[in-house]
């Protein structure tokens, strides 16, 4: 199964269209190439702020609001592309208004039908919580498709590990994570908890990431990382548990899953990751005894 990972420059569309036809250029053409799921990256939607105006797009209360009312014309373009190519696609996030005027930074997966579900962040960054109109999500969600069951862990979720084993053990196989980082510090977290949620998990971790400097925006104004696929190092499976990593430079990562290795890593890797996960619940574990030396 191919899966296309978004390194995604930040644009700057002058309108919803302009946003529009680049979309469907770049996801036609990696449909062309034969992925079958396609992941953009956190706050895509706030490329959209742009084409409101300065004073709209440098408030980044301003822009959540402007672009909220662009919600269903999103909706409809991702479905619309889900179609045509036959394909999964994750469609970054959009911050959408909720219940008393916060938002949530929903990640809204399309199937090849049209069909669509989302899961919300569900930690908030510092940055999030700092402005003060954004609120975390409150439900955990596995995505059924033909190819096993599919889970979302937007950016800063990938570094708590108690959310990907609730996946995990829903039948989870791949997770993917729609990240924006501003400092190289940022990225290695995410990388890091990628990388650790495969290993633990023994599964799949696809990363997409913003990319690009732009002045305009808050929220955008700075994009590290890289577009990767993670796995756990075991047998069969790459030694530095790094199935596939972008260029600089480069729009798109695609790279060709097998889940046959993972099925064959769970019933005889050299480790048990995901089996011995229970050993942590032992009561005489739970907590640390202090011992006085």
């Amino acid at each position: 199964m191919r899966i296309a990972l978004a390194q995604w420059p930040i644009g700057a569309p002058a309108s919803f269209e302009v946003f529009a036809e680049r979309i469907r250029r770049e996801v036609g053409g990696v449909a062309a190439q034969g992925a079958r799921i396609v992941v953009l990256p956190e706050y895509l939607a706030l490329e959209l702020a742009y084409a409101f105006g300065p004073e709209v797009c440098a408030d980044f209360a301003a822009s959540l609001a402007a672009v909220d009312g662009l919600r269903e014309a999103w909706r409809t373009l991702f479905a619309e592309l889900a179609r045509r190519h036959r394909i999964h696609l994750l469609a970054g996030t959009f911050l959408e208004r909720a219940d008393g005027g916060r938002y949530r930074n929903r990640a809204w997966l399309f199937a090849p039908d049209g069909a669509a579900g989302f899961q919300d962040k569900l930690t908030l960054t510092g940055f999030e919580k700092q402005a003060g109109i954004i609120e975390p999500g409150d439900a955990l969600r596995v995505f059924e498709t033909g190819f096993g069951r599919i889970g979302i862990a937007v950016c800063y979720d990938s570094e708590f590990p108690h959310y990907a084993r609730a996946q995990a053990e829903a039948g989870m196989r791949l997770l993917l994570v729609p990240s924006c980082t501003d400092t190289e510090a940022g990225a290695t977290r995410v990388r890091v908890g990628c990388m650790a949620r495969a290993l633990e998990n023994q599964i799949y971790v696809a990363q997409s990431v913003t990319a690009g400097v732009v002045a305009w925006s808050p929220a955008l104004d700075v994009n590290t990382g890289r577009a990767a696929v993670y796995a756990p190092a075991d047998r069969g499976l790459p030694d530095r548990g790094i199935v596939a990593e972008a260029a600089p430079g480069v729009t798109w990562l695609l790279a060709d899953l097998d889940f046959a290795p993972l099925d064959a890593v769970r019933a005889i890797g050299q480790v048990a990751g995901a089996a011995d996960w229970d050993a942590q619940q032992r009561p005489g574990v739970l907590r640390a005894a202090v011992t006085r030396l």
